[in-house]
């Protein structure tokens, strides 16, 4: 059975930093996770769920322009998990935010596109 499970949200006052955590489980991920890319998303109330963070098998990032210089993206595929520091935290970093597993395929695998549940980070002015 495959699962992330994202960890390490909360309430934060502005200026505050938090470290997610997400946790890849399934044997899909025992020849691919070191490969694929990990995402972070964030959905705010009202709004349209958005790409925070990105970080290639190889260990490329990219961030969004607004996240950029306060989030930190890493991850350790030897223990199938992504993290996100953030720092500097505004209460518009409020939202829910959600781990993305994305692989392409290839010969011997099949693509896939797994989501965590979320987590609930809020940033209080």
């Amino acid at each position: 059975q495959v699962q992330l499970v994202e960890s390490g949200g909360g309430l934060v006052q502005a200026g505050g930093s938090l470290r997610l955590s997400c946790a890849a489980s399934g044997s899909i991920f025992r020849s691919t996770f070191s490969r694929n890319a990990m995402n972070w998303y964030r959905q705010a109330p009202g709004k349209q769920r958005e790409l925070v963070a990105a970080i290639t098998g190889g260990g490329s990032t990219n961030y969004a322009d607004f996240v950029q210089g306060r989030f930190t993206i890493s991850r350790d595929n030897a223990k199938n998990a992504v993290y996100l520091q953030m720092n500097s935290l505004k209460p518009e970093d409020t939202a829910v935010y959600y781990c993305n597993a994305h692989w392409p395929g290839s010969a011997l695998t099949h693509p896939y596109d797994y989501w965590g549940p979320g987590t609930q980070v809020t940033v209080s002015s």
